[in-house]
């Protein structure tokens, strides 16, 4: 019988750079991933998300986790997809890495985002797991842009982007917790402007290519 890495393409994908590696998160990694959030990922008080979802009841974000991560799996088509990345150094699971985007094939765009458990701040894995996502998307998917953006609070994530090379893309009012409201810096990678890391490995971006239907669109080349 066949597993089902080899009936779902976005289970093939591995990205490695050196001592890390990003697979997309099955159903395996979601202890661990839950393990890691209640363990903290950022200090009491703040909140580094658009979803404040760390703000939930440690009794209740264990469950809350599986169902968000079953919604990714059964939600994911080729016109609105997320590709959420468990990232290890070495053996040991430290965060997620995702790529969503909507109508991808046809408007090669779509947004990063990312989380470390606190014991792995500040050690450059960061910077990295968001160097080897991009180099994938623009290589390997053909992407024309990436979008990120982070709350004007949260300059660890300001500089990750700085150092990979986004540019500021304007300033937007977001709600972030009930009853308020935070600035969000946006921001834009294009090819040219993509500072690169260390080269990365891949396996499985042909069948993943194939599954997104990009196989007849323009290539990763250009």
């Amino acid at each position: 019988m066949a597993n089902l890495a080899a009936i779902w393409p976005p289970y093939r994908v591995r990205i490695e750079e050196g001592d890390l590696t990003l697979s997309v998160v099955t159903d395996d990694d979601i202890p661990g991933l839950v393990e890691l959030a209640l363990a903290g990922i950022h200090a009491p008080g703040e909140m580094p998300f658009a979803t404040p979802w760390t703000d939930d009841d440690p009794q209740t974000l264990p469950a809350n986790n599986v169902r968000y991560y079953s919604s990714v799996r059964a939600g994911f088509t080729p016109e609105k997809f997320d590709l959420l990345f468990a990232v290890r150094l070495g053996d040991e699971l430290v965060g997620v890495q995702g790529f969503s985007a909507e109508n991808f094939a046809l408007a090669r765009t779509g947004e990063t985002g990312s989380w470390l458990g606190l014991p792995f701040h500040g050690q450059g894995i960061g910077t990295r797991m968001r160097r080897a996502i991009c180099a994938f998307v623009l290589d390997e998917l053909g992407a024309a842009e990436i979008t990120s953006g982070a709350f004007l609070d949260n300059p660890a994530s300001l500089a990750v982007s700085r150092k990979v090379g986004y540019r500021p893309n304007g300033v937007q009012r977001m709600k972030r917790r009930e009853g308020e409201v935070a600035l969000n810096q946006r921001l834009v990678l294009t090819p040219d402007s993509f500072v690169r890391g260390d080269p990365i490995t891949v396996c499985g971006a042909e069948a993943l290519r194939t599954f997104l239907g990009l196989s007849e669109c323009e290539s990763p080349s250009g």
